[in-house]
């Protein structure tokens, strides 16, 4: 947990500038994160663009995805960062929805019932993702899952697949792909292990396909490529600001000063946000802060 802390000289300095100048409240809020990196991202960059702002932030990041909706249902957190999916599955118990204003606009409604409120969606999916190298689908003609249930028809023998445990019983997970797209990978086909040996499978050629998440940076490491849903059958698993309806309302500007970075803000480039971390080994704060210089978001 970091906290980000004025010093006494600081904080009288404003107190005194505020009240020669007849100021009202200083604008606080306490920003959330949990524990992966595309989180600390997203946390980092509101946190640079609210307080270009006037705001004061306090960060409070690496917590678990429970945790973090806990805190910010208790008010520890004020805003954050979520996913429509965590929202309505994980949260709430509801049933997945594949279509993102679906999806977003489900949640907005569930959660705002709950003091919640959700803004500023973005176009950053970060769903499940069966995942296939460059190489094998071009020299396949497979670039859409439906592709593959054909490959899988015709030739039944060959394909192997790669998959936690989770993903690979779940029916959201692998056996609602078969059922959906219309295939099936034999037994003998499907090796299951912890996530993240998924992406050394594939990468080392044990196996043709592996599930993945959308956004991870292991994608473009390994120069591997995300099969198009093209049934969308995987849930809405994009990013949007989640906050609780006592600061939205009390800090409408937050919303306005975050509209232009979601809108920007895609599958494609979160991941190449979070390559530059995790395979690059490049600092966090460095990573959120050229991205809003370069893009006209802060001077």
């Amino acid at each position: 947990m970091k906290k980000k802390l004025m010093g006494l000289s600081a904080v009288i300095g404003s107190a005194a500038l505020l009240g020669a100048c007849g100021g009202g409240d200083e604008k606080e809020v306490t920003v959330g994160a949990k524990n992966f990196t595309e989180q600390f991202i997203l946390a980092k960059m509101t946190e640079i663009m609210l307080e270009e702002n006037d705001f004061t932030v306090d960060m409070v990041d690496n917590m678990g995805s429970t945790a973090l909706r806990q805190a910010l249902e208790s008010g520890e957190v004020e805003v954050t960062w979520d996913y429509t999916g965590t929202g309505l599955i994980t949260y709430n118990g509801e049933e997945p929805i594949a279509v993102k204003e679906e999806a977003y606009e489900a949640i907005q409604e569930i959660d705002g019932e709950q003091g919640l409120t959700w803004t500023n969606i973005s176009d950053i999916d970060n769903t499940y993702t069966l995942m296939m190298r460059q190489q094998d689908g071009e020299e396949m003609g497979i670039s859409t899952i439906s592709d593959l249930a054909e490959h899988v028809n015709e030739n039944p023998e060959e394909m192997t697949f790669a998959t936690d445990a989770e993903f690979g019983n779940r029916d959201d997970g692998l056996p609602g792909v078969e059922e959906t797209y219309g295939f099936e990978f034999g037994s003998s086909q499907v090796s299951e292990m912890s996530y993240g040996l998924n992406y050394e499978a594939i990468n080392n050629e044990e196996v043709n396909v592996a599930m993945g998440h959308a956004t991870d940076s292991r994608i473009e490491e390994y120069d591997l490529f995300n099969l198009e849903d093209d049934q969308q059958f995987f849930p809405s698993y994009h990013a949007a600001m989640s906050m609780s309806t006592e600061v939205h309302e009390e800090y409408p500007e937050i919303e306005e000063i975050m509209a232009p970075l979601a809108e920007e803000l895609d599958t494609e480039t979160m991941m190449g946000l979070n390559y530059q971390v995790d395979i690059e080994d490049e600092n966090v704060d460095d990573v959120a802060r050229t991205y809003l210089e370069e893009n006209g978001f802060i001077e």
